[in-house]
Order: C-alpha cells, then sequence, then structure tokens
C-alpha cells in the first residue's frame, strides 16, 4: 500500500479481541462459579472427611452447589420451560442429598439426576413436544419481537420441526450418556479424584452439546429459509 493511502475496508476484531471482551463481560461470574462448583467441593470434603467420615463430608461437599443453583434461580425470577427444567434439577439433587445410604450410594444418586433430565427430553419427543423447542420459544419470546415472529413462522416447517426432534433427543443421549459414565466413575476413582472429574464431564458435556445445538440449529434454520419456511 503507497504512503498516504488508506484503505477503506474496517478492521476486524479478532478471535482474541472477542476472547478478552467475553472474559471482561463474563469472567467473574465465571470464576465464582468455578470456586463454587469444582473448587469448593473439592476442599470442603478434604476439610470434613478426616473428623466426619466419607459420607457427612460429600453430604457437605453437596452444599455450593446446590445452594448456587438456587441463588441463581432466584436471582434471575423466570417461570418458564428452562426455570423449571433447573428447578426440578435443584429438586432432583436435593432428593439425593437428603436420602441417607452409604457414600457410593450417595454419590449414584447425584449424578442420576442427568439420567432423569434426559428422560425428560427423552419423553417429550415421544409425546410430540420435543422440549428443546419450549426452551427455544422461551428464550425468543424474551428478546426481540422480530425474533419471535421469525420463530414462529418456521415452527410448522418440516425442516424446522425435524430439527428440533433431532436436538432433543441429542440431548437425551448425551445426558443418559454423561450419567451412565458418571456412574461408572463413582466405581473406578477415589471420591476427592472423582469431586474433580464429575463437574468438569458435567460442564464439558453440556458444553459440547450447547455448541453442537447452536451449529445445527444454524444450519437447519437456513435450510428451512431457503426450502421457503
Amino acid at each position: 500500500m503507497s504512503p498516504g493511502v488508506t484503505s477503506d475496508r474496517a478492521p476486524q476484531p479478532t478471535t482474541i479481541a472477542h476472547a478478552l471482551a467475553w472474559s471482561r463481560q463474563h469472567g467473574p461470574a465465571a470464576l465464582a462459579e468455578a470456586l463454587v462448583n469444582f473448587a469448593a467441593p473439592f476442599l470442603i470434603y478434604l476439610t470434613f472427611r478426616p473428623g466426619l467420615g466419607d459420607v457427612v463430608a460429600l453430604m457437605a461437599a453437596s452444599v455450593p452447589p446446590i445452594a448456587w443453583s438456587i441463588v441463581e434461580f432466584v436471582r434471575r425470577r423466570r417461570m418458564d420451560a428452562l426455570s423449571l427444567l433447573v428447578l426440578g434439577g435443584i429438586a432432583l439433587s436435593l432428593v439425593a442429598f437428603f436420602g441417607g445410604g452409604g457414600v457410593r450410594f450417595l454419590q449414584l444418586r447425584e449424578q442420576l439426576v442427568a439420567a432423569v433430565i434426559g428422560l425428560i427430553f427423552l419423553g417429550s419427543a415421544a409425546i410430540g413436544k420435543p422440549l428443546i423447542y419450549l426452551l427455544a420459544r422461551a428464550r425468543v419470546r424474551r428478546g426481540s419481537g422480530p425474533e419471535a415472529q421469525g420463530f414462529e413462522a418456521l415452527s410448522t416447517h418440516p425442516i424446522f420441526r425435524r430439527a428440533m426432534l433431532v436436538m432433543t433427543l441429542a440431548w437425551a443421549l448425551g445426558l443418559i450418556v454423561e450419567s451412565a459414565l458418571a456412574c461408572a466413575l463413582v466405581f473406578w476413582l477415589p471420591i476427592a479424584i472423582f469431586l474433580v472429574v464429575s463437574p468438569i464431564l458435567g460442564y464439558g458435556t453440556c458444553g459440547a452439546l450447547t455448541a453442537w445445538t447452536f451449529w445445527y440449529a444454524s444450519r437447519r434454520v437456513a435450510a428451512a429459509q431457503a426450502a421457503g419456511g
């Protein structure tokens, strides 16, 4: 480029810039969630185990994640399909927490929460009301009017409806497989190590399913629109 000649093209934000912007906006909340769901249970278990035993220490270690979920639910103050799903997960966690039994039994009950939610996804698909569709509709109705209108316009298109069914089945399968793997790890790993591995498995599964869902949904929406949805 010759001196004095400027480009008409505006500089594009880089991936690093996007990552830094995300970190500034969401970093503190992500750090707090990591401390509550990863570090706190591990440290609480190690602190209470010598004097109180595995069962009491494990129950104490379950308090921060459950409390975090309850606080987040109350803070958002939304009663829609997603909120009901979160509330159901909290209720199942509390049932596991207060159910009693041995340490392995307690761990197994906690891991079955994901399986129960997966079965809810599967059941919604079986009755023709895919849960992904209900969650997506709840989200767009909280957004802009045009987005909600576009969503409703596509809601009867065969490509769109099949995509909602496929995504619901994918979440059902993913959560059930995660639960099965976590239950197996209960017997393979020491409790302290499992307290670290379990949330990584859970967040990793949900993160992968979420990323795939956005990728797949964008392709299916584009296909429906191209077909005249």
